[in-house]
């Protein structure tokens, strides 16, 4: 069913009005998933338009895009995309920074701890004495990420796990901000057997003492690059830095499009936003920026690859992981992370008149505001 956009922001504002504990009905709700879409497909039209510009586009199987030398595609997103999945290993449940941006905003101080001495692997904790017999019994994963939230607060206890898993021939990553990096702490990294380090550029508006952390990184580690939200902020940053950021001899950049959850949403209060195959909620300008930065660096021939992390991108990887853990035909751990469709914030988009649906048609009756509609 289409809608115009006249009738969709009438809807969502009625919507929006509800007591929260009245459900929508089965008409109602076929009508707020059909503006979700129209929404969607808008968005998606916005972006096609930017990707047909954008010169030697390639792509991994379909599943992601990118620009740049095929070598130093991040093989930590080729476990990921067209491996056997990525496996998490979590740790550290603090962070020394606050970013507007973070999936944990205003909840820092309440993240749980793993747990002393512990490290949490598929929702389970083991010790670092445990890991050998995990490989023993477990089919070894084609990479691991160290993530969870800033481990460079105590990276000396991540060296041991490290090396460990660099003996078993495992791919590792480890994401970091980089603010806590030094030349001690990046060697014993590289020396332990890390095989890819990615800095969240964002989180500090592409500071100098971060990129210079790169470039010290890129002498002990094989692959260093940048994996942050794409924000104006940084976009602008990066603008700013550009020289800098290329003296480092970098190998990526993963652009991850901004994903919304309830504790962060409220910092993009007024953004237009859009949300992707009933799942993840994101400003409809963060991928936009994400090509436009795409068709630069293949129009000025980046000596590195520019990859567009985007919901699209975690739609196939979810895919894929169900796929390669025997899950049956369409299984994925796609999802929502809000119970309800949170209609006030769709209203600003709703309300933008440059923000055009590509098909609109009037409601059919027994749909239209004023009809009872359950």
């Amino acid at each position: 069913m289409k809608i115009s956009k006249r009738e969709a922001l009438a809807w969502f504002e009625f919507f929006a009005q509800m007591p929260g504990d009245e459900p929508l009905g089965p008409k109602q709700q076929e009508i707020a998933w059909a503006v979700i879409r129209q929404i969607e497909i808008a968005a998606e039209a916005r972006r096609q338009a930017l990707a047909e510009q954008i010169p030697n586009l390639k792509t991994q199987g379909g599943r992601t895009l990118y620009t740049g030398p095929d070598e130093k595609f991040p093989r930590g997103c080729l476990s990921c995309l067209m491996g056997r999945g990525l496996n998490a290993i979590r740790r550290t449940n603090r962070c020394n920074l606050r970013c507007r941006f973070c999936y944990d905003f205003g909840e820092m101080e309440e993240q749980p701890p793993v747990g002393e001495g512990y490290f949490e692997i598929g929702g389970t904790k083991y010790t670092e004495e445990d890991i050998e017999l995990l490989l023993s019994v477990h089919r070894k994963p084609g990479g691991v990420a160290y993530v969870y939230l800033e481990p460079f607060l105590e990276i000396e206890k991540y060296y041991g796990i490290i090396e460990k898993l660099h003996r078993a021939g495992i791919h590792q990553h480890l994401y970091t901000n980089g603010t806590l990096a030094n030349e001690t702490n990046l060697r014993e990294l590289g020396e332990a057997g890390l095989d890819e380090l990615r800095f969240n550029l964002g989180a500090t508006d592409c500071a100098d003492a971060v990129i210079g952390n790169i470039d010290l990184a890129k002498q002990y580690i094989p692959s260093v690059g940048i994996e942050t939200p794409m924000t104006e902020e940084f976009a602008e940053g990066f603008d700013r830095k550009k020289r800098q950021i290329f003296s480092t001899g970098l190998d990526f950049i993963n652009c991850a499009e901004l994903h919304l959850n309830p504790n962060n949403i409220g910092n993009y209060a007024g953004e237009n936003l859009y949300m992707y195959r009933h799942g993840y909620i994101s400003p409809v300008w963060s991928r936009e920026l994400t090509l436009r930065m795409m068709k630069t660096a293949s129009e000025e021939n980046w000596p590195f690859v520019v990859h567009d992390c985007s919901n699209r991108t975690k739609f196939a990887r979810d895919m894929n992981l169900r796929s390669k853990e025997g899950g049956w035909f369409g299984d994925s751990a796609w999802s929502s992370e809000f119970e309800e469709i949170p209609f006030e914030a769709f209203l600003p988009v709703l309300e933008d008149p440059s923000f055009e649906f590509v098909e609109e048609r009037e409601m059919p009756a027994g749909y239209r505001i004023g009809d009872a509609v359950y």
